[in-house]
């Protein structure tokens, strides 16, 4: 699953390939947000970790990848 974060004052969204579901991701986000001081974790495919402060966090986008489809097809 894909994540994009938005990080205040950053000319780059940070692009997060993560294992988790898109519900746990969810849960993470809120959980982060209703401290007034703490941080967004998220966990990687590859197991390294991304911290963000929730005072920079400009947005969070929680996509879902496709599975794209492999060879021509015949319509």
């Amino acid at each position: 699953m894909e994540v994009k974060i938005g990080v205040q004052f950053a000319a780059r969204e940070l692009v997060v390939e993560s294992a988790q579901s898109p519900a746990d991701v969810a849960k993470a986000v809120s959980k982060a947000l209703a401290d007034d001081d703490g941080i967004l974790e998220l966990v990687d495919e590859k197991g390294r970790r991304v911290i963000v402060p929730v005072a920079k966090l400009a947005y969070v986008e929680i996509a879902e990848t496709t599975a794209r489809p492999v060879g021509f097809t015949a319509t």
